[in-house]
């Protein structure tokens, strides 16, 4: 039978990574609501007028990643998930993910995600503005197919199966998208490589890039590797702060 499973045996293996995996990381609900209710209050039906959010990148960029020894090149797109890949960017700039350990890998049964990014190393912590003393959360923003701006502020997936409407940026092997809780606006500095294509998370999680160079080096990220170091080699001049 190869790798044929029933179809409620897959969405049950769905639910149980997603749950398992990318909702464990920020802190508490007040934080969350707090962030929720500056996010939305310039709603406009599903669209969030964003255009003034720093940081942005406006344009691409490129980030190296030494994991393991060895270069990891990623290229952040910033045209179509601006606020994500600015936040990156501008933490990459910092130096945020320099000796950062990669807290969970998932690769069986069949190979998903490699997560890292968390200053407290255990899957709960996120950037900390040093001027604000707050933890800085970010709006998930995925772009649809056909769309002149992204949507703000809302899961448009249905989490254990595809999106309905097609994703510019999509969860394809080498993939680079932002880790969150169960609330839409609590990203912060957790990232996650897709291992494979992963479909099902399109429209609940943002991707805002793709691993271009070394992709032999993310398949072989055990939990616990580190990150050695992260520079922009290209586009920090994109970058609005």
């Amino acid at each position: 039978m190869g790798n044929f499973r029933p179809h409620w045996l897959k969405t049950v293996l769905c639910v149980v990574l997603i749950s398992g995996l990318l909702l464990t990381g920020c802190s508490n609900a007040s934080n969350e609501s707090n962030t929720q209710v500056s996010l939305t209050e310039t709603k406009q039906g599903s669209q969030v007028n964003m255009d003034n959010y720093v940081p942005r990148l406006e344009g691409n960029a490129t980030v190296e990643m030494i994991i393991k020894g060895s270069p990891v090149t990623i290229e952040v797109e910033g045209k179509d998930a601006p606020i994500t890949a600015g936040n990156f960017v501008d933490l990459v700039e910092r130096g945020v993910y320099n000796g950062l350990v990669f807290h969970r890998v998932v690769t069986d049964p069949q190979p998903f995600v490699a997560q890292g990014g968390d200053p407290k190393g255990n899957g709960t912590g996120g950037f900390i503005d040093p001027k604000t003393k707050q933890e800085r959360r970010i709006p998930l923003e995925i772009k649809l197919e056909g769309a002149e701006k992204p949507t703000y502020s809302q899961a448009l997936g249905r989490q254990g199966s595809a999106v309905s409407q097609p994703v510019v940026l999509k969860h394809q092997r080498g993939a680079v998208a932002m880790a969150r809780s169960g609330m839409p606006d609590s990203a912060s500095s957790q990232f996650y490589f897709a291992l494979s294509d992963l479909e099902f998370l399109d429209g609940d999680y943002a991707v805002f890039g793709k691993v271009t160079q070394g992709m032999d080096v993310v398949d072989s990220i055990k939990e616990g590797d580190r990150i050695e170091s992260a520079k922009v080699t290209s586009g920090l001049e994109n970058l609005k702060k």
